[in-house]
């Protein structure tokens, strides 16, 4: 075992002091601002790309309902899921680097925290009047007494830049989980747009006119779907006393892509299709700061409690403003049950939200009335 010296020697310990404190700039100084503009800057290349696809599918749902152009919606469509999980590959890299670069620092603080518990223990061994024996004259004294003052300051930081530096690694290591939770999800959505694909071609055969009789019998389905759903919808308002109304001319800044396009024609970051209830409130969640994982391929309202209690998202009985509001199936008497964002909350036990879907395809506000906010569900994504 090292021991360290209990006699008072200036010199040698600022000399120690200044060691610890070179080792420290040398960590904060290194190159790392190189390797997080290069991560910036894939990054930022990626989104650009995901907008320059989702324009694209835009585009394409605008256009003629072709055997071609579905094909190419599907491509814009795996491009954009590829583009995403690209995008998260890239986000994951970079912390990862911003992981290692924070244990860097943890560890460092902490040798520089058993460096500076020694020197006050050296301190702490020496009583004032040795010290004041041992200096040369009083300026000595003062100057020692002053050093073992910093050394107890420096004590109380390195301390709390290890809370912090421990803070900053828990978030960024849930942040990689949360990111792999996600690759798989899309990774799943675009195995799923790819079958979509396939059973397209073996239905058609790549024949238009074949496509043509094909969506004319889906559309057929899908009107007398949405003709159930609305009329369960409007069923269901008038059975509560809710009252509906048209409200936020903006549509809650739901984003134009998605509002000014068809119906189910686009599919939005979260794997919701445009203009449904769900994928309004995904776009709420995430653009409130919160984290809104990828449900593609289970993103049914009915769906979203079980999602969200499988991610260690809370769900209860209780609204708070920003949380989401859930119907499930047997509260509106059939179909995928609802989604909504509560935007009031007020002192009855009523709520207010904005929502999609409950007039098809169309942005709304409600008034949910007291009785009516018992039977929900409330997630509340943090």
């Amino acid at each position: 075992m090292n021991k360290r010296s209990t006699t008072p020697q200036i010199k040698q310990l600022t000399s120690s002091s200044t060691l610890v404190a070179v080792a420290v700039f040398m960590v904060l100084a290194s190159p790392m601002g190189v390797y997080a503009d290069r991560y910036d800057d894939k990054i930022t290349s990626l989104e650009s790309q995901i907008d320059s696809y989702e324009n694209i599918a835009g585009e394409l749902a605008s256009q003629a309902n072709t055997y071609q152009n579905k094909v190419n919606q599907f491509n814009a469509q795996k491009n954009t899921i590829q583009a995403q999980i690209n995008l998260n590959e890239a986000k994951q890299d970079k912390i990862a680097r911003d992981i290692v670069i924070n244990e860097q620092k943890k560890n460092q603080q902490q040798r520089v925290l058993g460096d500076t518990l020694g020197d006050m223990y050296v301190g702490a061994a020496v009583s004032p009047i040795e010290m004041l024996a041992s200096s040369n004259n009083i300026g000595d004294y003062l100057d020692q007494a002053e050093y073992q003052s910093s050394i107890r300051d420096n004590l109380q930081d390195s301390i709390e830049q290890i809370k912090v530096l421990k803070a900053e690694l828990a978030t960024q290591k849930k942040a990689v989980e949360r990111i792999i939770a996600d690759q798989e999800s899309r990774r799943n959505a675009l195995a799923q747009k790819e079958a979509e694909q396939a059973r397209l071609a073996a239905q058609t055969r790549g024949e238009e006119s074949a496509y043509q009789q094909l969506i004319s019998s889906n559309k057929t389905q899908i009107q007398q779907e949405r003709a159930a759903q609305a009329a369960a919808y409007q069923s269901y308002i008038a059975s509560t006393g809710n009252t509906q109304v048209a409200g936020d001319s903006s549509k809650g800044g739901y984003p134009s892509l998605w509002a000014n396009a068809p119906q189910d024609s686009l599919v939005d970051d979260w794997g919701m299709y445009n203009r449904e209830c769900v994928s309004y409130t995904a776009w709420r969640v995430a653009n409130s700061g919160k984290y809104m994982p990828y449900w593609g391929g289970s993103g049914h309202a009915y769906q979203w409690p079980g999602n969200a209690r499988a991610a260690g998202i809370p769900v209860n009985g209780t609204p708070k403003v920003g949380s989401i509001a859930i119907w499930g199936v047997e509260d509106i008497g059939g179909g995928y049950g609802h989604s909504a964002y509560v935007e009031a909350v007020n002192a009855d036990g009523s709520i207010y939200v904005s929502q999609y879907n409950v007039t098809p395809g169309q942005y709304s506000e409600m008034d949910v009335t007291a009785s009516e906010v018992s039977r929900l569900e409330f997630i509340h994504f943090r």
